[in-house]
């Protein structure tokens, strides 16, 4: 009989779980970089929004401006010398305007992560993102619509960015949840790392396509990412598979096996474990994560069942719950901080480097990748770190005390030539989205989990939607804060973000006091989790 060829034993020696592992961690991946690739273009586009204006400036009021521009604005008169850019955003006060396109989006991305969470764990997940990514798709597509029917209203634009920011949360929560139930804990540091690094993917993906047509056809850099995430909508729609148990996946067995399916049994099952364990000592996990005044038991009161869940009684967790969960309220405001920051060179990042290298909008956006390039590798370090020291909080603190004098070498240096904006652009991007990603990861699905809720799994997506959204918020008033403090000085923006990672810093001393004082391990327990 022949030797079977080397490829297919390579396949072979797989098991069907792990294929459709593999198969769930790469389609989450996509689905959530496709939304990152829909964000950028605003980044980009904000360049070139403003060109002349920019551009006029530098040469101080001469009419050498437009030659050095090479290019007359779309729908505008090319010898009018007082449009400066596309309307509205072509007075002086442009950088406000920017800024309130930023903050339009992100303040109801903000407001409507809240909601997410809480709707998402009621309804089927496919449905839901299937749902979030094409309204995203078309929201995305409309602002660049305004380019071809040449419209200058301010309204039409930020009516569409809010828009557009209550539909984006219906991704992170859903993607979350479904890659927290095919994945258990052990390795989730490096895991979640990895994965994790859609979002630098997405941007780099959105700021290569958004600048290919920036210079010639703005209104193309939202079209094509509109209809990329809306095509993606249908691949969700088709392919994702929500849980293990849904394709009875042999992972999925053991939690569901050892006593009978029905609601009442499972009841009484909890139950008795809960009894079992008041009368037993906390594991290190719950010692050095818990309040001194422990309260654990008090989740019980905060569930809610849900209704039509296979008659199962599962409930998911409410909102006062999910808060009470030791470590999400330390966590979330951390994350508020440091998302503040991540966005801020999300939003701002091109104009800066258009400002102080003194490149076109192409050439600024294609630069900006690097931040995100070296996103991807601090996302992987802080995880593999996390994932051996077993220590969460530990490492997102180390990383944010590096973060800030790295930010002050950056404003400095960066104005020493493109080499040197290089070079900081990597490091920088590894220490500040570092600690972003490991909170919106492995530390949600860490919480989301947590042994307090006792196998609840339905308050994954409730925890990831409560840090996520109070992120969101740091995540609004960065880049406004930016378009405020820029008239002013690049260096006033950077003084206020070296701030932000102070204050991320702080609200993370008490769990790094107790991880460190813990005499063990914190998660002490590293196998898998059970697939719920």
């Amino acid at each position: 009989m022949a030797r079977l060829p080397a490829g297919i034993r390579f396949i072979a020696s797989f098991s069907r779980d792990q294929w459709y592992r593999a198969f769930i961690f790469t389609l989450t991946f996509v689905l959530y970089a496709s939304f990152h690739l829909s964000r950028k273009p605003i980044s980009i586009v904000k360049g070139e929004l403003h060109r002349y204006c920019a551009v006029w400036d530098a040469a101080d009021g001469r009419s050498s401006g437009e030659s050095k521009a090479g290019y007359s604005p779309p729908h505008q008169p090319p010898d009018n010398q007082t449009d400066c850019g596309w309307a509205p955003f072509d007075k002086s006060n442009y950088q406000q305007l920017l800024g309130a396109l930023d903050y339009s989006f992100l303040c109801a991305y903000a407001v409507g992560m809240y909601l997410s969470g809480i709707i998402g764990e009621r309804l089927p997940i496919r449905y839901y993102l299937t749902f979030g990514m094409l309204a995203s798709g078309a929201c995305t597509a409309l602002f660049g619509l305004g380019y071809f029917y040449d419209v200058h209203s301010l309204g039409f634009y930020v009516v569409t960015q809010v828009v557009n920011g209550l539909v984006q949360t219906t991704g992170w929560p859903s993607v979350v949840t479904c890659l927290g139930n095919w994945f258990g804990k052990g390795r989730r540091g490096l895991i979640m790392g990895v994965w994790n690094s859609h979002t630098s993917v997405g941007n780099i993906l959105g700021s290569l396509i958004a600048g290919y047509w920036v210079s010639t056809c703005w209104g193309l850099s939202f079209v094509v990412p509109g209809a990329i995430v809306a095509a993606m909508g249908i691949v969700c729609f088709l392919f994702l598979i929500e849980h293990p148990k849904d394709i009875r996946c042999s992972s999925a067995l053991p939690a569901h096996s050892r006593g009978v399916e029905n609601g009442t049994s499972r009841f009484r099952l909890q139950k008795q474990s809960l009894n079992h364990e008041k009368n037993r000592p906390l594991d290190p996990e719950m010692q050095c994560l818990l309040l001194s005044d422990s309260k654990s038991s008090a989740h019980a009161s905060h569930m809610v069942v849900l209704p039509g869940d296979s008659g199962s009684g599962v409930a998911a967790i409410s909102f006062l719950g999910a808060l009470r969960i030791p470590g999400v309220i330390e966590f979330s405001l951390c994350l508020l901080f440091a998302k503040l920051v991540s966005y801020t060179f999300l939003f701002w990042l091109p104009l800066y480097i258009t400002s102080v290298d003194h490149l076109d909008a192409k050439r600024a956006g294609e630069l900006s990748t690097l931040f995100d390039v070296g996103g991807i590798f601090g996302g992987i370090l802080a995880g593999v770190i996390s994932d051996r020291l077993e220590k969460r909080a530990s490492t997102c603190g180390l990383m944010l005390l590096l973060a800030a004098p790295t930010l002050y070498v950056f404003s400095t240096v960066s104005r020493m030539g493109l080499e040197a904006t290089v070079a900081m652009l990597l490091l920088s991007g590894a220490l500040v989205s570092g600690p972003y990603a490991l909170i919106t990861t492995a530390v949600s699905a860490d919480l989301g989990t947590h042994k307090s809720l006792k196998g609840n799994s339905h308050a994954l997506s409730t925890v990831t939607a409560i840090i996520d959204g109070t992120g969101s918020v740091g995540a609004a008033l960065g880049p406004l804060l930016a378009g405020l403090l820029s008239p002013s000085g690049w260096s006033n923006v950077f003084y206020m973000l070296m701030l932000a990672d102070a204050c991320a810093l702080l609200f993370l001393t008490r769990l790094i006091h107790k991880e460190l004082s813990c005499p063990g391990p914190v998660a002490s327990d590293q196998a898998p989790l059970k697939e719920h």
